[in-house]
C-alpha cells in the first residue's frame, strides 16, 4: 500500500496564481494563435507543479517527489532502515512578493510536519504536513507503527 502526502506548491501562492492566470490566458489565446500553446505550457508548469512524498508500506521505502505539471513524478526511493526515527517539527514558511511599486507582501504559512531522521537524528526528509499539533501527533503514531520506527 502506498500513502501519498502533498506538501507544497513549487512556486508558492503568488507563483501558483500567476501560473493559473497564464494557463487560462494561454487557452483563450490558442483559439486565435498557436503561439498560445507556449503560454499553456508555462502556466501549467507554474500553476500545477508541487511537492509530495510517497510511502510504500509493503516495501518499506520513501520517496520525495517533485510533481512537474502536477502529474510527472520525479525523485528517488529511499529504503527505510530500522535505526531511523520519525518526529514532528514546526514549519514557518514565508513567501515574499514584490509589487511594481516595490512594496512587499508577505504570506506566512505555519504548520507542523512529520519528518524522518537518520540514526544521528539528522533530518532526511519531510513526510507529511498538518495544520494542528494534535493531528500531527496522531499521524506520527500511526506512521511509526506502520513503518516500525521509534519517534523522537
Amino acid at each position: 500500500m502506498i500513502i501519498k502526502s502533498k506538501l507544497d506548491k513549487a512556486f508558492g501562492p503568488s507563483g501558483t496564481f500567476a501560473g493559473y492566470t497564464i494557463f487560462v490566458i494561454g487557452i483563450l489565446t490558442t483559439y486565435s494563435n498557436w503561439g498560445g500553446l507556449l503560454l499553456v505550457l508555462v502556466g501549467a508548469f507554474m500553476g500545477f507543479s508541487s511537492t509530495s512524498t510517497l510511502i510504500d508500506l509493503d516495501k518499506k521505502k520513501l520517496k520525495f517527489s517533485n510533481n512537474l505539471f502536477g502529474f510527472i513524478q520525479t525523485g528517488k526511493w529511499i529504503d527505510i532502515d530500522t535505526t531511523m526515527k520519525v518526529g514532528i517539527k514546526e514549519s514557518n514558511i514565508t513567501w515574499t512578493t514584490f509589487s511594481r511599486s516595490n512594496r512587499s507582501i508577505d504570506t506566512v504559512k505555519k504548520d507542523f510536519r512529520i519528518a524522518i531522521y537518520d540514526s544521528e537524528e539528522k533530518e532526511i526528509m519531510e513526510i507529511s504536513k498538518h495544520d494542528s499539533l494534535e493531528s500531527a501527533m496522531k499521524k506520527l503514531k500511526i506512521i511509526g507503527e506502520q513503518l516500525g520506527l521509534s519517534s523522537i
